[in-house]
């Protein structure tokens, strides 16, 4: 039963970071060429060059993408990776995820952490993917992912006072990790005047901070992602110094390590 929910886990992920993908061409398309213009594309999936839509079997998940060697059936223009890439990333985060729950325990809370975790991951799977392909984060999902952080964090803490019962660190561990992620890179946005970081990257700070409540685990995710930051982006940069870095998707892949391996990380500290 475990294999077959981490298969289905890793399957779903592969769905939803399709569907993502879609959507945030579809956003891009629409903030270019205007809502009637989007509205015309349907709700099918299209290709966005030759606006043919696609049949059902170009819209299996990483399986359509190798086989059509990511281009278009009809027009043969490149997909690009970015499809490929989110639908593999979300389906290992999903997978990843799902290792952290024991599907025979009948903890409600925990089901319902696992459950906002997931769809916190979505948010910022979305995130990621917008702002690797744009080197934008849109306002209101940044907003919809820090309230989901929240919520993660009333119920950590809530979970913490009935076990252990009330301490400060109730509150200031979680204001600990929004100091160290937000608080950081909105420093770095006010002292470079957005050149260094953009302003939404503080907020997704917020969020993550929220999620993990915990400074230790926010120290861990600048740690790996400016270290995952620095392995992709340098051969790119070496061939261009004026190429700008987005770092949401880095901030993404960290939290999803650091959520997998809490417990491994705790335990070094």
């Amino acid at each position: 039963m475990k294999i077959l929910f981490l298969i289905c886990s890793f399957f779903l992920g592969a769905c939803f970071g399709s569907f993502l993908c879609c959507q945030a061409r579809r956003l891009r398309y629409r903030e270019e060429h205007g809502k009637d213009s989007a509205r015309k594309l349907g709700s099918r999936s299209v290709c966005l060059h030759c606006k043919t839509k696609l049949k059902w079997y170009d819209n299996i998940p990483i399986l359509s993408w190798l086989a059509l060697a990511g281009k278009c059936r009809s027009c043969h223009h490149k997909i690009g990776a970015l499809e490929f890439l989110s639908e593999v990333g979300l389906a290992l985060a999903f997978f990843a995820i799902s290792t952290t729950i024991d599907i025979t325990t009948t903890n409600p809370i925990a089901w319902v952490t696992f459950t906002v975790t997931l769809i916190l991951t979505l948010v910022l799977g979305f995130l990621a993917i917008y702002d690797g392909a744009y080197g934008e984060l849109p306002m209101k999902y940044l907003i919809i992912a820090i309230v989901l952080g929240a919520i993660l964090t009333i119920i950590k803490q809530a979970q913490v006072v009935t076990t252990i019962g009330f301490t400060p660190n109730v509150f200031i561990n979680p204001l600990g990790s929004v100091g160290i992620l937000g608080g950081l890179y909105l420093l770095l946005y006010l002292v470079s005047k957005g050149k260094w970081v953009g302003d939404g990257d503080w907020l997704l700070g917020v969020a993550i901070g929220l999620a993990l409540s915990d400074p230790w685990l926010a120290l861990g995710l600048l740690f790996i992602s400016n270290l995952l930051a620095c392995f992709v982006m340098l051969p790119f940069y070496i061939k261009n110094r004026s190429k700008k870095i987005y770092f949401g998707p880095f901030m993404v892949i960290a939290f999803v390590i650091l959520v997998t391996f809490s417990n491994y990380f705790m335990s070094l500290i």
